[in-house]
């Protein structure tokens, strides 16, 4: 069994008492990588006594991490996901209602433009067709990776073969969200 103690000992400090281990188990994360020691209650002579050991590598720890420098954290391209029905991440085809209980079909296209914001429009398929409103959105998506992220990124997001398949000779005219 493992209990956190991290509140009552200051942190970083988890008892664990399991059939064949009782003591404490000390941790630390940085850049990814993980450090951790058992301070065994039955080595160490008792519980309390442990513990004390414990902390003492906890204070340790805490300082030589704190000594090396923090690796900045990258940004991971996202590519693809099974989930994904249309081929092209950020580009989904959905049905909505309309009037007279008429079922409108459209692609919606969603970006972001920033940290923290998210842009989404359509593309209606009764306006353009399946073909043409799917080529303008991975137009759209494309054109809009393009600016926040730069070509190669977008290129890597959006695939080389939708870019070079669906992109050319492709005019961009919106619909409103949902048409």
């Amino acid at each position: 069994m493992h209990t956190d103690d991290t509140n009552i000992h200051g942190g970083g400090i988890s008892r664990i008492d399991s059939k064949t281990t009782k003591g404490w188990l000390v941790r630390g994360y940085k850049n990814g990588n993980r450090y951790s020691k058992l301070f065994s209650d039955r080595k160490l002579g008792g519980k309390e006594a442990a513990l004390e050991k414990a902390k003492i590598f906890r204070n340790e720890l805490r300082n030589r991490l704190s000594a090396i420098l923090s690796k900045p954290r990258r940004q991971k391209i996202v590519s693809h996901d099974r989930r994904n029905r249309t081929g092209v991440l950020g580009i989904s085809k959905l049905r909505k209602s309309g009037k007279g209980d008429k079922l409108l079909g459209f692609f919606s296209v969603t970006w972001r433009p920033g940290k923290g914001k998210q842009k989404c429009t359509s593309f209606s398929i009764s306006k353009y067709g399946e073909k043409v409103a799917f080529k303008k959105a991975v137009a759209l998506r494309y054109e809009k990776l393009c600016e926040a992220y730069g070509t190669e990124i977008a290129t890597k997001i959006v695939g080389k073969e939708n870019i070079e398949k669906y992109i050319k000779d492709t005019e961009l005219e919106q619909a409103p969200y949902g048409a």
